[in-house]
């Protein structure tokens, strides 16, 4: 049964209840306060923080486990399971990334594994653990971490920083800041411009770059939260129709594997690719 139907819940309040994450901030006088966070840039989401820390820890655990009961002879299914995961990440690793870097596959296997993992709490029927929650007192409970900005983007920051750590550590300072950003695309010497302009177009080079650079950790975040927050708004959507939301339920959440197979897929190999742009010395 729908939770729209619980206290003469309108749709739209619904959905806005759906849509609010559990948060904890302090207030002006230093006292710490519920779900009353609004405009407050130090507020923690504490439900995406909670389900997208305990999914990490799962996988630890799990991962962990299956390669210390790992068998030779005949592997169980679990195990067999997690070599073909594996395998195929190896494979897109050595397909994408161009350099030298024993952290890359581990990191790969990482992202796809716990994004997917993420993702994957989008098919829980939207009222079961809210309701759950609401019985226990918890007003506000969203359970897929990739539908919160904050999670997609901090991750995407991670990334960012390998970026830039990789593109000085192997380029250097004047290979990556002069070399990359300031005399590409438009190289003054090859284009044989006087030396006096040559200033003029190092400074654009470097603000279309700078745009560039910038744009890989917003594209990487973005794309991730625009596509599992509309699966989720479906979701809640089909949600309305109370007892005969299941046929269509069962019809996106089909449907919607893809998707969240896809966009797991599609951030770690945005990951390899960035990470082998900023190992290839030009």
């Amino acid at each position: 049964m729908s939770m729209a139907s619980e206290g003469a819940q309108t749709s739209a309040e619904y959905i806005q209840h759906h849509l609010k994450n559990l948060q904890v901030c302090q207030n002006e006088t230093g006292d710490w306060i519920w779900n009353h966070c609004s405009g407050n840039f130090w507020a923690i989401n504490v439900d995406s923080m909670v389900f997208s820390v305990l999914l990490g820890l799962f996988l630890s655990v799990l991962f962990s486990r299956i390669a210390k009961n790992a068998t030779t002879g005949r592997p169980g299914k679990m195990q067999a399971f997690v070599e073909i995961v594996i395998e195929f990440v190896n494979d897109s690793v050595k397909g994408t990334f161009h350099g030298k870097n024993a952290m890359i596959a581990p990191l790969a296997l990482t992202v796809v594994t716990w994004v997917f993992m993420m993702n994957l709490m989008d098919l829980i029927p939207v009222d079961w653990l809210p309701f759950v929650a609401h019985a226990a007192g918890v007003e506000y409970l969203k359970v897929v971490p990739t539908t919160d900005p904050n999670i997609t983007f901090a991750m995407s920051l991670s990334v960012f920083v390998l970026i830039l750590f990789y593109s000085f550590k192997i380029k250097g300072i004047g290979g990556f800041v002069i070399g990359e950003l300031m005399m590409n695309p438009l190289n003054p010497r090859d284009l044989g411009v006087p030396k006096i302009f040559w200033p003029f177009v190092c400074a654009f080079n470097f603000i279309l770059e700078t745009v560039a650079l910038l744009a890989k950790p917003l594209s990487l975040s973005l794309r991730l939260f625009g596509n599992m927050y509309a699966g989720e708004l479906m979701f809640i959507l089909i949600a309305l129709l109370g007892f005969l939301q299941l046929p269509l339920h069962f019809g996106w959440a089909v449907f919607h594997i893809l998707i969240v197979t896809l966009q797991a897929y599609i951030f770690m190999m945005l990951t390899i690719v960035y990470l082998s742009q900023a190992h290839e010395a030009h």
